[in-house]
């Protein structure tokens, strides 16, 4: 059913989302956008479905963006432009909103969108050795899309010890930084997060819907509002010399005209 990501949801509920373009470091294309966005919808629909267990096949959780995509964003016309971001917080929002738990199960590596995506989940248990970064503006942009999110789940006071210095950080930051709720050895991450699924099982599927929306509507306000603010945010950055010098110089493996 779909091309860049799996679902296999067992007897007792849990259904596991895992990211699969191993061979990509599940880096995320338009295609992958969409299927996560229709996927969270239907899980979101399925009373069969209790929990979520979001995680990535192979070496990394998610790399970021797709470089065969950002090439196409690079090529293309600020509309277009505008559409391809939409589609990131679009699918952003529908994980932040599906009416059932989300626990993340995050390893390797976690960059940019993956950051975004590991701050979606209600719970993100970290393997040890975990390496995470919000890496835009290394070429130019700035976390736009995601922003939002990894906000909401760090509070900005936080956030801006990593949201606009492009450093990699690790998964002991994460945890300080509120992004990870906890790490544990990478042979321990599945039984980790089993045991962050369990108490589900024992509640009401209803209320904890019901609960989870009124936690998302007591926190910092995302909304069609705050999305366009941000897709417009991007879409005026990719404009810049910056963007096009960064862009440019990442693809063509070189420095960018400001690093030292």
């Amino acid at each position: 059913m779909y091309d860049t990501i799996s679902i296999d949801v067992d007897a007792r509920g849990v259904a596991t989302l895992t990211l699969d373009r191993a061979e990509k470091h599940n880096a995320m294309s338009a295609q992958m956008l969409a299927d996560l966005t229709h996927a969270a919808a239907a899980l979101g629909a399925d009373d069969a479905v209790r929990v979520v267990v979001l995680t990535g096949a192979g070496k990394s959780f998610c790399a970021g963006g797709d470089l065969d995509w950002m090439r196409e964003q690079m090529a293309a016309d600020p509309d277009t432009r505008a559409r391809e971001a939409g589609k990131l917080a679009h699918m952003l929002q529908a994980l932040n909103t599906m009416p059932k738990p989300l626990i993340g199960a995050v390893q390797g590596n976690a960059f940019g969108g993956g950051v975004g995506m590991a701050s979606v989940c209600d719970v993100a248990i970290g393997a040890d050795h975990l390496k995470m970064g919000l890496t835009e503006v290394r070429l130019g942009i700035i976390p736009a899309t995601i922003g939002p999110y990894v906000i909401a789940r760090m509070g900005e006071g936080r956030a801006r010890r990593v949201f606009f210095s492009g450093r990699l950080f690790d998964a002991s930051e994460a945890v300080d930084l509120g992004l990870l709720a906890r790490i544990v050895p990478a042979q321990d991450l599945a039984d980790a997060v089993e045991a962050e699924v369990l108490p589900y099982l024992s509640t009401a599927p209803g209320a904890v819907a019901s609960a989870k929306a009124l936690a998302r509507s007591l926190g910092p306000r995302i909304d069609e509002d705050t999305i366009t603010m941000t897709i417009d945010a991007l879409k005026d950055r990719w404009e810049t010399e910056e963007a096009v010098e960064g862009i440019g110089a990442f693809f063509d493996k070189r420095k960018a005209a400001w690093m030292r």
